[in-house]
């Protein structure tokens, strides 16, 4: 072997080794443990343990049919808990309507007499939001409810 090439295959190795090394330093397995109780040093830390912390309640699916005529909601609330999964199926019933809910970023489309939207979203928010139609007046007209959304 001449000269060159066997100084490009050292390089090579070289940079191949630097490359693994990096990515062992940045992996998961490198870094220390931390299971709450000590940390890096191995004082006890105040952070509290799992076993002292209140179960978390599973999130679940909240379906609800909306109707929108005669410039009202039916039903005209409704409330979940955060992190539920909510499903509004939207049913407009004698003009074109829609629903809205700005603070959590809802909107099913403008819709004709007889069609109906579905939107799927997370209540990620708590609080008591007011639901409406944007379409003309009809918000005005007193086209709205209340989406609440507790702890």
């Amino acid at each position: 072997m001449n000269k060159n090439s066997m100084l490009i295959g050292i390089a090579v190795v070289v940079v191949l080794g630097i490359g693994m090394w990096a990515v062992s330093m940045n992996s998961p397995a490198s870094q220390p443990e931390n299971s709450g109780g000590e940390d890096a040093a191995g004082v006890p830390s105040a952070a509290p343990s799992e076993a002292n912390q209140p179960a978390a309640q599973p999130a679940s699916k909240k379906e609800f049919t909306v109707s929108g005529q005669n410039f009202s909601f039916t039903p005209s609330t409704m409330t979940v808990k955060k992190g539920d999964t909510v499903r509004i199926t939207f049913k407009s019933g004698d003009m074109m309507h829609d629903l809205k809910i700005d603070e959590l970023g809802v909107a099913t489309k403008i819709l004709k007499t007889g069609e109906e939207d579905i939107v799927e979203f997370i209540a990620d928010k708590v609080g008591a939001f007011e639901y409406y139609c944007s379409v003309g007046s009809h918000r005005a007209k007193g086209m709205k409810g209340t989406f609440t959304v507790t702890e």
